[in-house]
């Protein structure tokens, strides 16, 4: 049986092509599983831990290429590790990996250590945008929900007492976190207790009637 996986780094990006090249590559679309918005270099994604838990002895995990499987030279090594010990082939772009044979080995760890490389190399790229960006003012961090009189005209509400942190959020399009960290921000007012964020609600449990 042939398992697909593909992924792609950000949210915005499609995996349309990568989907059609594994068809190709004889992957039923019902067998591919994907990672939508995560980098090669987290080994920890959803899409990759299904796709290698669907392996069975005797399938191929496929992949369209070796940088959508891992970033890093020891996680690529890693996974094919697990494969091999558990009887799985990989196959990359339509060539199939064999972990027996030192050129099958030694061409996999370039393509391994290319796949590294690039991704360091995107890192430096947008390191250095950031650093021109900051240089240039460009770059001013996460913007705040609130504008500073919609935050005062907040905290005036929520100090009447008029409405809850629940109906406050729905009124500003906000969630409620947002709202009490304004309140808190604010600070209490004169002669009152310091604020405190309610506790999360508790699920409500049933309990049999006796008889």
């Amino acid at each position: 049986m042939l398992i697909g996986y593909a992924r792609v780094s950000t949210n915005d990006q499609d995996l349309t092509a990568q989907k059609n090249a594994l068809t190709t590559l004889g992957v039923k679309p019902a067998r591919v599983y994907v990672d939508h918005g995560l980098t090669g270099t987290n080994r920890d994604r959803p899409g990759l831990r299904e796709a290698m838990a669907a392996c069975r002895q005797g399938d191929t995990l496929v992949v369209t290429k070796l940088d959508r499987l891992a970033r890093s030279l020891p996680d690529a090594r890693d996974i094919v590790a697990e494969l091999t010990d558990r009887g799985v082939k990989l196959n990359v772009g339509g060539s199939v990996h064999d972990p027996t044979d030192p050129i099958g080995r030694l061409l996999f760890n370039v393509l391994a250590m290319v796949a590294e490389f690039e991704a360091d190399l995107a890192r430096a790229r947008t390191r250095e945008g950031m650093a021109v960006a900051k240089a240039k003012g460009r770059l001013r961090g996460k913007q705040p929900k609130l504008k500073p009189a919609q935050e005062a005209h907040l905290v005036t509400l929520w100090r009447d007492g008029t409405h809850t942190g629940e109906e406050l959020a729905a009124l500003f399009s906000v969630s409620r976190s947002t709202v009490y960290r304004a309140v808190e921000r604010a600070g209490p007012p004169p002669d009152a207790a310091p604020f405190t964020p309610p506790a999360a609600p508790r699920a409500r449990t049933r309990t049999r009637a006796s008889a």
